[in-house]
This record gives structure tokens, sequence and C-alpha cells, in this order.
């Protein structure tokens, strides 16, 4: 069986029945102005800058959002920038619920994309505070008994190895920590990160 080519997937994701349709194709008809080339990785269209992922579309079950790989590197002056999550060093990203809320911004985002697109041309890159994140006793006692959990964990990027921790040992209770660790054990077997989707 063949593998579905990128530009199928694409096509899957861009289905004019989706909840966030229009919002999304107006962002996907700014990147692709912006001169970015579309490719199809971690279940979203990504786009890139000189084989450089550089910004990401997402769906959520409230809004959809583009994503900016480096967004800390952005000046944000317009101040739409949000970080996906406390501990993000790199990704921001811009929500939206609507076409109208993409119109009213497109301007924007279009310098931001422009922006975005120089810095990789520039070379530019985040640099990561690297701070040490102990394994939850819970998490290591799971990757010492199952080899193949131990074998997709460290298969991950760091990126992503590390975000599974910080969701972890951001419980404070055991048992809290054992039931986010049983919920996202499946995706880590399917070498998928914390915020990736099918």
């Amino acid at each position: 069986m063949n593998p579905i080519e990128p530009s199928a997937k694409i096509k899957a994701f861009f289905q004019p029945n989706s909840k966030w349709a229009e919002p999304l194709a107006l962002l996907r008809e700014l990147l692709l102005f912006g001169g970015l080339v579309e490719d199809f990785k971690w279940g979203k269209p990504c786009y890139t800058v000189n084989g450089i992922n550089t910004i990401i579309l997402f769906e959520f079950k409230e809004s959809c959002a583009i994503g900016f790989m480096s967004g800390s590197l952005l000046k944000d002056e317009a101040h739409i920038l949000e970080a996906p999550g406390e501990h993000s060093q790199a990704m921001r990203m811009v929500k939206f619920t609507d076409a109208d809320q993409v119109r009213a911004r497109a301007a924007i985002l279009r310098d931001y994309i422009a922006e975005a697109v120089a810095n990789v041309e520039a070379g530019r890159k985040v640099e990561f505070e690297h701070r040490e994140i102990e394994i939850p006793e819970e998490f290591q006692a799971i990757l010492d008994k199952d080899a193949a959990a131990k074998l997709a964990f460290y298969s991950l990027t760091p990126g992503r190895q590390r975000a599974y921790l910080l969701y972890f040992s951001d419980a404070k209770q055991s048992k809290t920590r054992i039931a986010r660790i049983e919920k996202y054990l499946p995706q880590i077997l399917e070498s998928k990160g914390i915020l990736d989707r099918d």
C-alpha cells in the first residue's frame, strides 16, 4: 500500500465542511502568497522556508490557529501572539474563531509572516534555556518495565520529550500524574508529541 501523498493529506485537511474551513483557507492563502512551501507534518499543514519548518496551522475544538515555530523572535508590535503553554520558549500562535477575525488582521499577519521568513533566511534561531527536567517516578517505572514505551519516548525530539515531562511533572498528586501518563502513553507509542493530532 502506498503512503498517502502530502498533497492528498493537505486537501483532506482543508475540506470545506470543516468547522474552521473559511478562516484556515484565508490563513493558507496568506502563507502561500508569502512564498512559503506547503507540506504536511504532524497531522497538520506545515509551511517551510529553505526546508526549515517555519509556520504551522492548527485546528482546535474551540478555535483554529496560525503557529509561528520561532514566534518568540517576532517583534509582535500588535500584541496578538500567545504562547501555547507556560513553558513554550519558541512557538507563538494567533487563534481565530471566524474568517472576519483573519480578514481584520490580514495586514498584520502578512507582516509577521514576512518577518518569520526573514528570520529564517538570516539564520536567526531561538536560544533555548535548557533546564533539566526530572522524569517523574511513575513514568520512570513504566519506561523501566516497558521497552516499547522507552524506545518510543526516547525516539521523540527533545522538545516533545520535554513537553510530556513538564505536563506529567506539573501534577501535584501521584494519581493525577499516573492518569496523565496513562492518557498519553498511546500517543507516545505512536511517536506523537503531546499537541499532535491525527
